[in-house]
Formats: C-alpha cells, structure tokens, sequence
C-alpha cells in the first residue's frame, strides 16, 4: 500500500502542490514519492480549477537528494521482466502534462532530484541551493535525468557535471539554464507564487494546447513544425478561451476565462 504522507497534495487556490515529505531523508527518492508526485499530477489535471502545479520538497534543506540509498542496490534495482521502470514513467508523465509546473527548489537538488526540476517547466530556488549529478561517485550514471537535462542546458557543462560528478551552485544553474529565477530563502514562497500568479490569470485552454504544441514540435524539423503550427493556430482560435479573449480585449476587461 502506497504511503500518502511521503508526498503532500495540497491546493491553494488555482496551484496544487506538491511536497516530497522526506526531509529527514533529504527528500530523497523512493517508490511511495514517486507514486505520489505521479498521484499529484493526475489530480491536477483531473481538477479543472487547477491552473498551475508546484513540485518542491519539505523543509529549508534539500528539494530531492535523488534516489534513496540507505538500502545499497536498493534504489537501482530492477523488474528485468518489465521494459520501463517507474521514475522513467513519471517524467514521461510530466512531459505528457497540459498543466504548467513550477519547481520550487528550496535546497539540495541532486541525482535523480534533477530529473524532477527538468521535469518542470519553470523553476525558482533559493540562493543556497546546490546542485549536481554525484552518481558517478557511487558507480551509475544519471541515465535517465539526461533525456531531460539534454534539452536544457549546454552540452559541455552536462558532460562536466555527469563526468566529474562535482556539485555547482543556484547562480551556476540559473546560467545554464536550469532556473529562472534565484532569490534569498525569505523570499522563495513570494516569488513562486508571483510566478504561479503570472499563469494563473491566463487562458488554460491556450496554455494547455500550447504545451501540447510545443511537446510534438520539439523533435521537428522547421517545415514540420510550421505546418503543424499553422493548423494548430486556425484549430485554437475557435475555442470559447479565444472568443472570450479577443471579446475582452474589444471591450478593455478582463477576461473571465471559461477554460474551454
């Protein structure tokens, strides 16, 4: 049985959150977290209020440590009879996702832990947040964080940081294109939720068809994605979203948007 006190879903207003409740652990990975960030993003796509996800980890220490290692070959092991493992389904489930998420990095951000800030689409941490890809130190490679790392940053400094396996810090990070923003721990709430904020009042239809979007163009050749742009355009200007939105631009409002 699934424990759910691992990972807290709470919503506040238009955002779920999502909390990895392991600080004692370093939040670190283990199947009830993954099973219960999986959990959490179900439930907020299946929650049309629910306009914005936030994934972070408890406590002032770590957002995820990666996988948990108390066990030794524990957190490696694997079902050879079974094609996929279950991490590798949950990023595939967030890049599958029509919901926007914020990764709220509120310390350690390691290993498998990097896998879920690329999962994300924006991120935030506190200025002492320290990063890294250590598991060479531990004889492994992180795998799986590279499908999503590759696409993010440069491809010297992946090759440095799963190499050496050495640690960098949140001005490092946001350099490479991991973060958006890097902010003092007082003020790491505020910033998420200005961000959240900044989504929240925006039209969910065209968010939710614009990440689809950008999900199929992503492998495209340019005269791929074009056409299948310009069809996707004609086809999202006939939603209520889009009507309600050039009808309130017409009459200088704000749109009340029917997510529709």
């Amino acid at each position: 049985m699934t424990d759910t006190t691992t990972v807290l879903i709470e919503k506040r207003a238009k955002a779920l959150w999502i909390t990895v409740n392991r600080p004692e652990k370093r939040n670190a990975i283990n199947a009830d977290v993954i099973a219960g960030i999986a959990r959490g993003y179900r439930a907020a796509h299946d929650d049309p209020e629910v306009r914005v996800i936030v994934l972070t980890g408890a406590g002032e220490k770590a957002f995820c440590a990666g996988a948990d290692l108390q066990n030794t070959g524990g957190a490696f092991a694997a079902d050879f009879s079974r094609p996929n493992v279950d991490y590798a389904d949950l990023l595939r489930l967030s890049q599958n996702a029509t919901k926007p998420a914020i990764a709220r990095v509120n310390g350690v951000c390691m290993a498998g832990g990097m896998g879920l800030l690329c999962m994300t689409d924006m991120a935030v941490a506190s200025d002492h947040a320290i990063f890294g890809l250590p598991e060479v130190k531990v004889g492994v490679f992180p795998m799986q964080v590279l499908s999503l790392l590759q696409s993010i940053a440069p491809r010297r400094l992946i090759h440095e940081w799963a190499i050496t396996g050495e640690p960098f810090d949140a001005r490092a990070a946001q350099a490479a294109g991991l973060l958006n923003y890097v902010v003092p721990v007082a003020e790491l709430d505020a910033k998420v939720d200005w961000l959240a904020g900044r989504i929240t009042d925006k039209s969910p239809t065209a968010i939710r068809r614009g990440k689809y979007a950008m999900r199929a163009i992503a492998s495209m050749s340019f005269d791929e994605a074009i056409a299948y742009t310009e069809s996707q355009i004609a086809i999202l200007a006939m939603t209520e979203d889009a009507r309600e939105g050039l009808k309130a631009f017409a009459e200088k409002r704000k749109p009340s948007w029917p997510g529709k």
